[in-house]
């Protein structure tokens, strides 16, 4: 989590939070505040732009620098971006940064020396817009860190929220990778972790399915999720885990545990199959169903 630097000898790396001007993006900034502050980190504040296409509006004969304008506006969306880190944690290091580029590349730079990068679902579009089904999706696919997409009903990010932390597991690398996200993330927030296994049998041949022993399939995944939990009461003594076998698509399984969540965990990618948490499939339908903010955790 740390690198190296002078003076402290320590360098810690930030939270990174997506900057446009819109009220998803400053949620997600209120959201990304309190989380750096739960993490003693610093909060880097990202408005990435690229210029409009074709001609620019004004007249450069009037004294009107159409640039000029549109970067005081990026300017602006920043200041108020730090304002709401303020108000959410008051005394957190934040740094304002104004980047020309694409924001999905500009952002995936910014993950590879990041704790946790940090989007609102919804954005303005045009030329700073985080539009989810662009960049958060994109994002999510490609970053070195965690990308949270902040979803869900508005809360005030300081107030500590009884809620558990819900992670999909599966066994594969990917959501290992989210399984030590959410315990870290259910510590951090003295709150119980939910781990679910969501199975479903749409994939069996509808003429295979009563030749099918749903009962040893169900203890097979209870199994697999009985070893992925190994380990952590010894760890974590004091979390509250809550083991979840369903046998039901797992993205209806975790949109639904997202009603009574402060957050949903999943990995980019699972084993395939009647479990697979592709992106695509399960944790693009999170980013765009989900009721509550939703990590996406990439295997490294």
């Amino acid at each position: 989590m740390a690198e190296a630097t002078a003076g402290s000898g320590i360098r810690r790396r930030p939270v990174v939070a997506g900057v446009d001007g819109s009220e998803g993006a400053l949620a997600a900034v209120g959201w990304a505040a309190a989380e750096a502050a739960r993490r003693r980190l610093p909060l880097r504040l990202v408005a990435a732009h690229t210029w409009p296409a074709g001609g620019l509006v004004g007249d450069p004969g009037l004294g009107v620098d159409p640039r000029v304008v549109l970067r005081d506006m990026v300017l602006g969306h920043l200041a108020a971006a730090a304002a709401t880190a303020s108000a959410a944690a008051a005394g957190l290091a934040v740094e304002q940064v104004e980047v020309d580029g694409d924001p999905a590349a500009v952002l995936a730079g910014e993950s590879e020396r990041a704790e946790l990068v940090v989007l609102g679902d919804r954005g303005l579009g045009g030329f700073t817009g985080l539009l989810l089904g662009s960049v958060a999706v994109a994002l999510s696919a490609r970053a070195a860190c965690p990308v949270v997409v902040v979803r869900g009903v508005e809360t005030d990010p300081a107030v500590p929220r009884p809620e558990p932390v819900v992670v999909g597991v599966d066994g594969s690398p990917g959501s290992t990778a989210a399984l030590a996200f959410a315990v870290e993330a259910a510590v951090l927030r003295g709150v119980p972790l939910v781990a679910v296994n969501a199975w479903r049998d749409v994939l069996v041949d509808a003429t295979m399915a009563p030749l099918v022993d749903w009962d040893a399939v169900e203890s097979d995944e209870r199994e697999v999720l009985a070893e992925r939990l190994a380990g952590i009461r010894t760890t974590y003594p004091d979390l509250v885990v809550r083991k979840l076998v369903v046998r039901d698509r797992p993205a209806r399984a975790l949109v639904d545990e997202s009603r009574s969540a402060q957050l949903v965990v999943v990995g980019s990618r699972g084993r395939g199959g009647v479990q697979g948490l592709l992106l695509g499939s399960v944790s693009q339908q999170l980013l765009h169903h989900a009721h509550c903010p939703v990590a996406v955790v990439r295997p490294h």
